[in-house]
């Protein structure tokens, strides 16, 4: 008997329709029913809970907000803060802002994907006392990373692009610090300083204040020691950033000629771009904060702003009161005051919250910056200290007196209930939690700075030979330079 021919096609379309016939009896055993199908459109709507239906998928809205917002944070490093910190420093110097900028990005994202991400949001370490303060191991090489959300952190947002936002933060932390050493130290030691500051202060930092099992997660975390609250990086970013700062820059001491040699910026220009590209970039840091495009990121979009504003204008008009002109300078130092004391509140704070917190960022800033640096001396190169570590220490604080739950529904118990100016003084509650977190904050970036920075120090030193230094590190250290005649 002749057997017949076998046909691809044939056989194609006959398994085709084998599948279609078996596809309703499957579909009926699996598919969500259309209540569940109606709540989880409501939950992504709603960034809440999507329920058996719709878990592990994420939302696409949800998602692109994070990804524009990722993308924002990196635009205030580069080009950002390197232009605003490379407008402020002398011209040999421009470039060597520049590069440690870009270096510590490079350095940063190698760590972050290495162990870094699985020490801030992990949580294999949680049975024990380690996992107060280190997250777990789990996502080490960033494995299990993947485009499903991971819920711990974001119903609709892909656990990568969460990962790749929280990044951006880790990058723009310690490039922040160079601000106070500005022109004057060396490429390798910024580079071996912030490997160890990361291990030391951030990683533990993030993961006490932003992990689900950390220490001063007052939000997400049930069992947190302290109830306190920071919606995107007063106490993790601005505070841990602008006190190891100052540590820093009394280690190394100050710039050669300092105090008898004029040191004015060499472009008032790129300052000013790069401020721009700060506030800017700076709605992915507030309003990115709320990992969704929701109710509270249009509240952070908003408080964000108006801060900005109203302290980049204070900043001025202090200084038309006292100086009898409005510099560049100040307008752009004001703007960077607000945007830094508004972080911690952005998304627990109302308007009229905003214009408050404008107004005392510019005053204790401008204090801080004219005053105080002068009074004691010390070469805070371009205001890290004064702007970063006052402003957000400041912003913690404030966050426990201004932060309602009308603006953030998240705030419903516990110490978030009691916050306010009229409990100031008759009760505890959230600015009292506040307090605390500012004081593990101050004493682990200080403590910790001054150890790394000695240690930096007696092994491969902080600084450049003095005629190095005299001549400029763009072209000593890194064999180019910025402007040629």
């Amino acid at each position: 008997m002749k057997l017949p021919m076998f046909n691809p096609m044939r056989a194609a379309f006959a398994f085709l329709a084998v599948a279609l016939i078996s596809l309703p009896v499957l579909a009926d055993e699996a598919a969500p029913t259309i209540d569940q199908r109606v709540a989880a459109l409501e939950a992504y709507v709603n960034n809440s809970d999507p329920g058996k239906s719709l878990t592990g998928v994420p939302g696409p809205g949800h998602n692109a907000w994070m990804m524009t917002s990722s993308a924002l944070v990196l635009f205030m490093t580069l080009p950002g803060l390197a232009l605003f910190y490379g407008g402020l420093v002398r011209r040999k110097n421009v470039l060597s802002v520049l590069a440690q900028c870009l270096g510590i990005a490079g350095l940063v994202t190698i760590i972050w994907w290495a162990f870094g991400y699985s020490f801030v949001f992990g949580k294999s370490f949680s049975t024990g006392f380690l996992g107060r303060f280190l997250g777990g191991t789990e996502f080490a090489l960033l494995r299990g990373v993947t485009s499903a959300p991971n819920t711990d952190y974001a119903y609709w947002v892909s656990h990568n692009v969460f990962a790749m936002y929280q990044l951006m933060f880790a990058i723009i932390t310690p490039a922040l610090i160079v601000g106070a050493v500005a022109e004057r130290m060396k490429f390798s030691a910024i580079l071996v300083f912030m490997t160890l500051w990361m291990l030391v202060v951030y990683f533990p930092l993030a993961h006490m204040v932003w992990g689900a099992t950390g220490l001063m997660n007052g939000v997400w975390n049930a069992g947190a020691a302290i109830k306190a609250i920071d919606f995107a990086g007063g106490t993790v970013v601005h505070m841990s950033s602008g006190w190891s700062a100052l540590i820093l820059c009394l280690v190394i001491g100050p710039r050669l000629g300092f105090g008898r040699e004029k040191m004015a910026p060499h472009s008032m220009v790129l300052c000013m771009v790069g401020t721009g590209m700060l506030w800017v970039g700076w709605y992915g840091f507030n309003a990115g904060s709320a990992v969704a495009a929701d109710g509270i990121a249009a509240n952070a979009f908003t408080t964000t702003t108006i801060a900005t504003a109203v302290a980049s204008f204070t900043w001025g008009m202090i200084e038309r009161i006292f100086r009898g002109h409005a510099s560049i300078l100040g307008f752009c130092s004001g703007a960077v005051a607000g945007l830094v004391v508004i972080t911690p509140a952005t998304g627990f704070v109302t308007t009229t919250g905003a214009v408050i917190i404008g107004v005392l960022a510019a005053t204790a800033s401008y204090f801080f910056v004219t005053i105080v640096k002068a009074r004691f001396g010390y070469d805070d190169a371009l205001d890290t200290f004064g702007v970063h570590a006052v402003g957000g220490t400041l912003g913690a604080f404030l966050t426990g007196l201004l932060a309602t739950g009308e603006v953030n529904g998240n705030l419903t118990s516990g110490a978030a209930l009691k916050n306010g100016l009229a409990r100031l003084v008759t009760e505890g509650g959230l600015w009292h939690e506040q307090l605390k977190a500012i004081g593990i904050t101050l004493l682990l970036s200080v403590v910790a700075t001054f150890i790394i920075a000695s240690i930096v120090k007696v092994v491969i030193g902080l600084r450049p030979a003095p005629e190095v230094e005299r001549q400029g590190l763009d072209l000593m250290e890194h064999g180019e330079e910025g402007y040629i005649e």
